[in-house]
């Protein structure tokens, strides 16, 4: 296909690329293939600095903004700022009260489409992710990677005013109480 024809796709709508694994379609291949790697966990982009793996070079470089600091989304309405723009959009739901996710078994309502799945487990008491040292499983990835500090003796934040270091975010937090007090 020309990259013409590739390109006017995108105004027809014709979606001629179907995932064979789920009901997706897409306008261009290339699209399709990145897709892919949603169901083959297919992750070739890793950060040096915590080993998070991601599917797409782009991810990877959204994430780092996580570890510059680099903040350039700011909130309308409270000022905070954020570096991502979904972070922004998700915060703005504290704002709003949008809770538009609906927990089928139990009726509790979510904000946000990741938070009612992460509740899901729950009622299905899945732990799909497991600890490769001690076996212990977790119903969320990111509470096995804070659990794999234990094991690893990794304190990767840094009190910017001592020199006492912290394995989790809200450890240094909670640290920083007096010295902003």
């Amino acid at each position: 296909m020309s990259h013409l024809k590739a390109h006017m796709t995108i105004h027809t709508g014709e979606r001629k690329y179907a995932c064979i694994i789920c009901p997706k379609r897409f306008t261009q291949r290339s699209n399709l293939k990145v897709h892919m790697t949603i169901h083959t966990g297919e992750r070739k982009y890793t950060c040096t600095i915590c080993s998070w793996r991601f599917a797409q070079s782009f991810h990877l470089k959204r994430h780092m903004t996580i570890h510059t600091g680099e903040r350039k989304y700011a909130c309308n309405i409270c000022s905070k700022k954020f570096a991502q723009a979904t972070y922004l959009k998700q915060h703005m739901t504290i704002h709003t009260g949008e809770k538009k996710y609906t927990c089928t078994i139990c009726s509790k309502r979510f904000a946000l489409a990741n938070t009612l799945k992460t509740h899901m487990t729950i009622h299905t008491g899945e732990r799909r992710y497991a600890c490769t040292i001690c076996s212990k499983r977790f119903t969320q990835a990111s509470t096995l990677r804070r659990h794999m500090t234990i094991h690893t003796g990794e304190r990767q934040y840094a009190c910017p005013i001592g020199s006492r270091r912290f394995a989790l975010a809200g450890n240094l937090k909670e640290h920083m109480t007096p010295h902003t007090a």
